[in-house]
């Protein structure tokens, strides 16, 4: 039986996961939970395998959603990068585990939103899906077409890595039962 604090995880990763599903004529390219809402699995499961499954299979689930309605189902065949990059988000936020505070996650969240864009950029030149040429100007060029992208994705992870965070806090502070349990010491021998 799940208990109130993972079902409670579980819902807001599903409630940041449906940002994606935000038609893009209303919110800027880029700009969704899913950066934060890895961060914040990966801060708060205590199960790592839960870390990783929930922010992955909510992301999926809203990559099905997408394909099904909006973009067709070959969509989904070049979305592995952001899903390896997703993953490594999330070991990035398991880095917070038992120590969450403001500057921990404010930097966890541009790490993690830097991260997406050099490698997944880098991608998008070496595979030749970006047209640019493979010189270091190509490169650059490639780079630069995606900085209005980057800054939505680090604007959006900003923000919701604060409703996230700070709304799980919040929640926690009222409602203690949604505090991570107490490890015991470790003893030797």
């Amino acid at each position: 039986m799940l208990n109130l604090r993972v079902l409670t995880l579980v819902t807001m990763i599903l409630a940041a996961a449906a940002t994606r599903l935000i038609p893009p004529e209303m919110r800027p390219w880029n700009f969704t939970a899913v950066g934060a809402m890895c961060l914040f699995g990966g801060a708060y499961f205590e199960r790592r395998w839960q870390a990783f499954a929930v922010p992955l299979a909510a992301l999926l689930l809203s990559d099905l959603v997408l394909a099904a309605t909006v973009y067709g189902f070959e969509s989904l065949t070049h979305v592995w990068m952001s899903y390896l990059l997703f993953g490594l988000t999330v070991l990035l936020g398991m880095t917070l585990r038992n120590r969450v505070s403001f500057g921990g996650v404010t930097l966890a969240t541009i790490g993690a939103s830097l991260m997406f864009f050099l490698v997944s950029n880098f991608h998008v030149w070496i595979a030749g899906h970006s047209g640019y040429p493979y010189t270091p100007a190509g490169l650059m060029a490639c780079y630069l077409a995606a900085i209005p992208f980057a800054q939505n994705m680090l604007v959006g992870n900003l923000l919701f890595s604060a409703i996230l965070f700070g709304g799980y806090e919040l929640l926690a502070s009222q409602w203690p039962v949604l505090r991570r349990a107490a490890t015991a010491p470790v003893r030797a021998g």
